[in-house]
């Protein structure tokens, strides 16, 4: 049996560059493990239409659902930050494209 290896492009914090970013300037994508999405607000339900929304997108993007762990809900106290933070944790390698590039290796 041969193995085979795709190529990824890959920004510097290991995602796809094609992935959608999270639009407001308060979300973010996290580091490893599980790669959490992080939404954060003091009003949750626009927290959670954020989520909804690129969620959306993301799996537009991929092509296919895209691989949710969980979903974290914690609230920040801190003066000054935002109090509701919602995170999905998500399938690094959704989040790399690595199905797309499967979809793509698998055409030529």
């Amino acid at each position: 049996m041969t193995e085979q290896t795709i190529q990824l492009e890959l920004d510097d914090s290991g995602l796809s560059p094609g992935l959608p970013a999270p639009a407001n300037p308060r979300d973010q994508v996290q580091d490893v493990p599980y790669r959490p999405v992080e939404f954060r607000d003091d009003d949750l339900p626009s927290a959670l239409e954020r989520c909804a929304v690129w969620l959306r997108q993301a799996q537009e993007w991929l092509g296919e659902p895209l691989d949710v762990l969980a979903i974290h809900l914690d609230y920040d106290e801190r003066q000054g930050s935002p109090y509701y933070d919602v995170k999905l944790l998500c399938n690094e390698e959704d989040l790399a494209g690595v199905p797309i590039a499967m979809r793509d290796k698998n055409k030529s």
